[in-house]
């Protein structure tokens, strides 16, 4: 005989709640038309500057993405500028991620990582203290923000991220955005990605 399935009150409250399922739906659609925005500001920037990066990148290259299951939690992402082999990767993936934050983060791996290193210290004060951290894990895919996980770029730390990034065999940057964060609630996130993304550019332009 099967073991009885036992539900908790917690569970049954979810279960029958009419009201989350509609509410998901809406909030789903409104961060589709935020990464939509968000698409459309990065492209108009990319305009401006002569991007040092793997030849074959297609600017006309963008994906949306969603899924259920990052950690168990929902989530959705723009992938742009998107470019990705085995060994080389070149993008900057807004990610919202239920449950946690919004992420806007700089991907670099491959041919150009040595130059895009010493973009990093050589415009470090171009960089530093924009709201910008390294993130520090050995998984290009972890999108936990905090100690262990990600480093602040401040001006003070310029020795300490050089040390860091030295031996890395990958470039991960990161502005990390609350949930609660008041640019939710303003209509102000796409211009905090906007900015997100000028403060990261300096890494990987000629």
């Amino acid at each position: 005989m099967r073991d009885a399935i036992e539900w908790t009150s917690e569970e049954l409250a979810l279960l029958a709640d009419k009201a989350f399922f509609p509410a998901k739906a809406r909030i789903t659609q409104k961060i589709r038309l935020l990464l939509e925005q968000c698409h459309v500001i990065f492209s108009e920037e990319l305009k401006q500057w002569h991007l040092l990066a793997p030849p074959a990148l297609n600017l006309e290259a963008v994906q949306f993405v969603k899924g259920e299951h990052l950690e168990d939690f929902p989530y959705q992402y723009l992938d742009f500028p998107r470019y990705y082999t085995r060994r080389e990767k070149f993008a900057f993936r807004t990610l919202f991620w239920w449950g946690h934050h919004v992420v806007f983060a700089l991907i670099l791996e491959g041919g150009h990582l040595r130059q895009y290193k010493e973009n990093m210290i050589n415009r470090y004060a171009d960089i530093a203290d924009r709201g910008v951290t390294l993130c520090l894990s050995h998984s290009l895919w972890d999108w936990h923000q905090g100690p262990g996980y990600t480093l602040d770029i401040t001006r003070s730390r310029k020795s300490q991220v050089a040390a860091v990034l030295a031996d890395r065999p990958f470039m991960k940057l990161a502005t990390f955005v609350p949930l609660i964060d008041s640019v939710m609630t303003s209509g102000q996130l796409v211009e905090r990605g906007r900015q997100a993304f000028r403060a990261m550019l300096p890494i990987v332009t000629v």
